[in-house]
């Protein structure tokens, strides 16, 4: 049910406000016009809501992330110079390892050789002695036979004592060999024996000798393959490590670089909401101008032509359809037409809350107040018969019966009743029933010099 609230007119043709002054009605748009939604009443469809703002990471989480870079930054480049020194020593260590190798192969080489030398030296032995082996015999044979013919024979006795001429020539020849040659094969022999102990004994002592460095090279090529395994251990410890740290380096960056592209989003959209902000609030001061400018006109229209006339009938028969304006001024939100089955009759206008609302014609107040669906409601019977129907709006400042003129501020714009965001719902009866018959207020409108956008 609609009830009517008293108001008060002023000069005769507005009406006074009963919470607020009229004054009050010019509150600022930015908010309203900027954050409005596309609004809808009974079953109009709901439009998509603002997208979110980008993730804007905190100070404090930039700050982090910068800090774990700059630690793992730091420490990869500690473990990079520890990788450099391990690389170095490692490389030291090969060096060493190659030479103790190098070592080791030439003793090894050197025993070789030395066990050859005191084979040779051992043959010669060998020869030597056999030579004086087979003399000592042939000498033993001479002396043997000369025991076996008594004492120690002249040379002339022994010739003397041949049985025979080829025994003789035989005895002499073996008396010459013996005076020549006795004393040398004796005086060789003893000479042989001592050299070639000696040159045995060398060579043995040179290949005990050489076992030992051998044996020493050995030694030392170990203990350095050992140093160059544990340091390579040690190379491929760090740089293991150095690894791990430049992952976790390579993450950090990453991180550090994704905040700070939502923090650069962020602030891109920021300053792209603040433009489109201002270009809102600035279209929608120019909105609001416009519709006071064509209200004040109209109503400046509709007055002279109430004082040209010199009754009602005379007006009537002037045509009494005055002026015309738009109701309010924001952006359309929602269009005339079924939907999900039902008809949405009217045009949505979102704009804030206390945005002036205007009669779209002259006439009288037909009523005003609450209203199923519309919370508060304003019906204007104008002087062409059309009635104009004004819809969720936050406060009315006329009351049933009012007389008001085209232009006239009758309302503010509000969020009462079935709504889902602050805009006004304008319809228009063009054969005067008061809940039915409504037409396309846009084109309506548009027929009769008023532009609405967006339909």
């Amino acid at each position: 049910m609609l009830h009517s609230r008293p108001r008060r007119r002023t000069s005769g043709t507005a009406a006074a406000p009963a919470h607020r002054s009229r004054a009050g009605i010019g509150r600022s748009l930015l908010a309203g016009v900027v954050a409005g939604t596309v609004v809808l009443t009974g079953a109009a469809p709901a439009a998509a809501a603002p997208s979110p703002p980008p993730p804007n990471p905190t100070d404090e989480q930039i700050g982090q992330a910068q800090t774990a870079q700059e630690a793992a930054a730091a420490e990869v480049g500690r473990i990079a110079a520890l990788v450099a020194q391990a690389e170095s020593e490692l490389e030291g260590y090969a060096v060493q390892a190659e030479a103790a190798g190098a070592a080791y192969l030439a003793a090894e080489e050197a025993l070789l050789q030395a066990q050859a030398e005191a084979e040779r030296t051992a043959a010669e032995l060998q020869a030597a002695t056999e030579a004086v082996d087979a003399s000592l015999a042939r000498i033993a044979g001479f002396s043997r036979d000369s025991y076996m013919n008594g004492t120690t024979l002249s040379t002339a006795a022994v010739l003397l004592d041949a049985e025979g001429p080829a025994e003789l020539v035989q005895r002499a020849a073996m008396l010459d060999y013996v005076s020549e040659n006795q004393l040398d094969v004796l005086g060789e022999l003893e000479v042989a024996q001592v050299k070639q102990a000696n040159a045995d004994s060398a060579a043995r002592a040179a290949r005990d000798r050489t076992a030992e460095a051998e044996a020493a090279a050995a030694d030392a090529k170990a203990t350095a393959d050992r140093q160059l395994a544990a340091q390579r251990n040690a190379y491929e410890q760090v740089a293991a490590q150095k690894a791990a740290y430049d992952q976790q380096l390579q993450a950090a960056e990453v991180e550090l670089l994704r905040l700070q592209g939502a923090r650069d989003a962020f602030q891109a959209w920021q300053q792209q909401k603040a433009a489109e902000e201002a270009a809102a609030a600035a279209a929608a001061r120019r909105a609001e101008e416009e519709a006071a400018a064509a209200a004040a006109a109209a109503r400046a229209a509709a007055r002279s032509q109430s004082s040209a006339s010199s009754s009602s009938s005379a007006a009537a028969s002037s045509g009494g359809a005055g002026p015309y304006v738009k109701p309010t001024s924001g952006r359309t939100s929602s269009c005339y037409g079924m939907r999900w089955g039902v008809l949405h009759g009217g045009v949505d206008i979102a704009a804030p809350i206390g945005t002036p609302i205007y009669a779209a014609h002259s006439g009288v107040v037909a009523r005003a107040g609450t209203a199923t669906g519309f919370g508060y409601a304003v019906y204007i019977r104008g002087d062409d018969g059309a009635v104009t129907v004004y819809g969720h709006v936050n406060e009315y400042f006329v009351r049933a019966g009012e007389r008001v003129v085209a232009g006239e501020p009758i309302a503010e714009v509000g969020n009462r009743g079935q709504s889902t965001g602050p805009h006004l719902h304008f319809e228009v009866h063009p054969g005067g029933a008061m809940y039915g018959g409504q037409a396309d207020p846009v084109p309506w409108l548009r027929a009769r010099g008023v532009s609405i956008s967006g339909c």
